[in-house]
């Protein structure tokens, strides 16, 4: 089959791979319909995180239909239309059972990897390497879903595959930033990022009640978007001081809840942690949000991460009495529910595929995603 794969850093190509097959009871294997770019991907094209090897195919944001499915799987039959949780999970260890999926003790192979980076195995990933699960990614015409009943689910009628796509990941983030900021009615929130995930975070505040929700980015188009799609207030850096303004549309108290959705993609490049090598990362945005955040309020970091960084304003955070929470999607919590939002016409997320490219056009398609040019939000691959 046609994949998508990283060549070497900064480089991709389309070559033929082996066709996925069933490796366990409650594996399936899924045809592509669409494939999402997203922002963790480019910390694996700058060569910041090792492991990765030439040929390991990328993505992890997609849509299919399924084609085979092992003796184990009960929720889902060949020809049906799926979006597959980015997140790995195998949904029965004692993490997955208290809906921390993201935490889960099984998902990751590469288990030895991730304990060394970070102290313990979380869930895999599609498209990452090592610490991540090594599991080929979704930029392909077929992929293996393991755990197939756990992380796959099923399409309503009626969502377009250009709205349920964004249900494998980035709309599932945008509700855990609310979530960890325990967004309520009545609350000011701040969002640094206006990508995919920071204009489906500040949506859900909107949902969850939020007097006002604000988007803090620099690029007029998305900036446009945020005041369009998504009914926030847009805010440009490049013209007024973040903090004051903040404070300005929250009483002077600045807001309650502040999320980065940005993360470590404009930084210096660095490695996945110091014990690897490489130097830190700046945090550029969430040293903002923890200045801006009202004393008692809270900071959420959805931003990628991967290792240590650099220059963290910890005094703020003591002084002030802030709450920082962050963690990866545990999508399989809230798939279902957005799906059926989007069902009801509550989260449109369609406007973020800016771009749709054949798989043959995948590095172009990341150029675009990568440079922010023409516009682009996401891009999305029909292999």
């Amino acid at each position: 089959m046609r994949a998508l794969c990283w060549e070497g850093t900064g480089t991709l190509a389309v070559r033929q791979v082996p066709d996925p097959e069933l490796r366990n009871a409650q594996d399936m294997i899924v045809r592509v319909r669409r494939s999402a770019t997203c922002g963790a991907d480019l910390p694996l094209l700058t060569g910041r995180i090792p492991y990765l090897a030439a040929g390991d195919v990328l993505g992890h944001e997609f849509l299919g239909e399924v084609v085979e499915v092992g003796p184990e799987v009960r929720r889902h039959r060949v020809a049906d239309r799926v979006v597959v949780c980015a997140a790995i999970a195998c949904g029965a260890c004692w993490f997955c059972r208290q809906g921390l999926f993201a935490c889960c003790d099984n998902g990751t192979p590469g288990a030895a990897a991730a304990e060394s980076a970070w102290g313990q195995p979380t869930a895999g990933c599609y498209g990452h390497p090592g610490p991540l699960g090594g599991f080929a990614g979704s930029h392909a015409e077929y992929v293996r879903v393991p755990y197939a009943d756990v992380g796959a689910f099923t399409v309503p009628d009626g969502v377009s595959d250009d709205r349920a796509v964004f249900a494998s990941d980035a709309a599932p983030t945008g509700w855990l930033g609310t979530e960890l900021g325990e967004v309520a009615p009545g609350d000011v929130v701040a969002v640094w990022g206006a990508g995919a995930v920071g204009q489906l975070t500040a949506g859900a505040a909107l949902l969850r009640g939020a007097d006002r929700v604000i988007v803090v980015d620099g690029h007029d188009d998305r900036l446009r978007m945020v005041e369009r799609h998504v009914g926030a207030e847009p805010l440009d850096y490049r013209y007024v001081d973040v903090p004051a303004e903040l404070r300005e549309r929250s009483g002077g108290r600045g807001p309650d809840v502040c999320v980065e959705a940005v993360g470590m993609a404009a930084d210096p490049p660095g490695l996945l942690t110091g014990r690897l090598g490489g130097g830190a990362d700046r945090p550029l945005a969430l040293r903002e949000a923890v200045h801006a955040c009202r004393k008692g309020g809270t900071v959420v970091v959805l931003g990628t991460w991967t290792g240590f960084v650099d220059t963290f304003p910890l005094g703020a955070v003591m002084n002030k009495g802030l709450t920082v929470r962050s963690a990866r999607q545990h999508g399989q919590r809230w798939i279902p529910m957005l799906l059926e939002r989007m069902a009801r016409d509550e989260l449109r997320t369609e406007h973020l595929a800016t771009h749709h490219l054949p798989l043959e056009r995948g590095p172009d398609g990341y150029a675009l995603f990568r440079d922010r040019a023409d516009g682009c939000v996401r891009a999305v691959f029909s292999p």
